[in-house]
């Protein structure tokens, strides 16, 4: 196994603390947002015998395993991250395979450059990820009854909303959702900065239900996404609390540190909060118009002590060992790739002594052992 040397994304929004804590470093004052294990060409996991790229683009197979080169090409399917969120990310989708596949086409058919800011498609792959929280996290997944999200609004008292309120209240809820956001999305800037405005200082006046709002309005002053956020759940999750986010479902986190783990894709589609392009006829397009309950993830503990967070997704699959002070070693051995990642106190992997925030590649069938007292997640794929 190798153990990685991992980038740290320096994101807006990302906190200045969390991941320095977590690491036993100190902060360095500039935001801390992601840091990144695998083989993403973006920001690739070192080793001493080079880059993660470089290690399996010299024997895929070997890496790799022959099975999952097969099913998933010569490269690493997943991206793992730890997670910091000092300020709300953007309200955003992910599209489908098929979506993704096409998109990308489209756009290099058309000869959108892949830097380009209005490119929507920077690959072919879908994107689903889970977060899994390290301390109480927030977020917002999934939107909500359209009649909760219509109560919601109309708490507010901004005479300016009651147009989406009536909407709410139509049928089918698909189509009153798909209408509310469309709506929201399109209306003339300056009266929904107007609109915002007001509906932050409402916020902050009713607090309990509306912070969490008030603190996205606070962040992102003017911004159409403040009003969209408050046709999604809002969720906290509890350390050790999951949520998976699958194609189409709009989606925010607002704070905390997590892990993470996606499919290895740069598909990102924005509803706003950003500054960044927001593609709206697109955006519609992939959007899932469901309302329902945002399901969120325990994991589910296996004879071993393995403890696996269940999605439907094959190009990854997140785990946890929660190892206790004396117990017994677990062989880890799989036939593909993995990365370990430690969390909590210090665990033996190999040859390697992982205290919070470290991590190790694992090639496919390489041996795996691991002791010692602390959390542990493994990140793997399915063949």
């Amino acid at each position: 196994m190798d153990r990685l040397d991992n980038s740290i994304r320096p994101y807006a929004w990302g906190s200045a603390t969390a991941i320095p804590q977590l690491l036993g470093v100190e902060p360095t004052g500039e935001p801390q947002a992601e840091m990144w294990m695998g083989a993403h060409p973006g920001a690739p996991s070192r080793t001493a015998r080079g880059t993660l790229v470089e290690v399996i683009d010299a024997d895929p197979e070997k890496e790799l395993g022959a099975a999952s080169v097969d099913r998933f090409g010569p490269r690493l399917p997943f991206l793992l991250k730890i997670l910091a969120a000092g300020a709300p990310l953007s309200l955003q989708v992910h599209p489908d395979l098929e979506q993704a596949r096409h998109g990308h086409a489209d756009e290099e058919r058309r000869g959108i450059p892949v830097d380009a800011p209005h490119r929507n498609y920077k690959d072919a792959n879908h994107k689903p990820e889970l977060i899994c929280a390290l301390t109480e996290f927030d977020g917002l997944c999934g939107f909500r009854d359209p009649l909760q999200a219509a109560d919601l609004l109309d708490g507010l008292g901004v005479d300016s909303l009651k147009p989406y309120i009536d909407l709410l209240h139509a049928h089918p809820a698909e189509a009153a959702l798909r209408e509310v956001l469309t709506a929201i999305l399109t209306a003339d800037p300056a009266e929904m900065a107007h609109t915002v405005a007001e509906a932050m200082a409402a916020c902050v006046r009713l607090g309990e239900e509306y912070a969490p709002y008030a603190d996205i309005a606070h962040h992102y002053p003017g911004d159409p996404g403040v009003i969209a956020a408050m046709l999604l759940n809002h969720v906290r999750l509890q350390p050790g609390e999951a949520l998976f986010l699958g194609a189409g479902i709009p989606h925010a986190y607002l704070s905390g540190l997590g892990v993470e783990i996606m499919a290895n894709s740069d598909n990102v589609l924005r509803c706003g909060l950003t500054p960044k392009h927001v593609d709206v006829p697109e955006l519609l397009r992939v959007v899932r118009f469901e309302a329902g309950d945002p399901g969120v993830l325990r994991p589910e503990a296996s004879p071993d002590g393995e403890e696996v967070y269940e999605t439907p997704i094959d190009e990854f699959r997140l785990s946890r060992y929660v190892l206790p002070e004396g117990g017994a070693a677990h062989d880890l051995t799989r036939a593909t790739p993995q990365i370990l990642l430690c969390t909590a106190g210090s665990v033996r992997a190999g040859e390697y002594e992982l205290t919070p925030g470290r991590s190790v590649f694992v090639p496919a069938g390489d041996k795996a052992e691991v002791s010692g007292s602390g959390t542990l997640y493994r990140a793997t794929m399915i063949i």
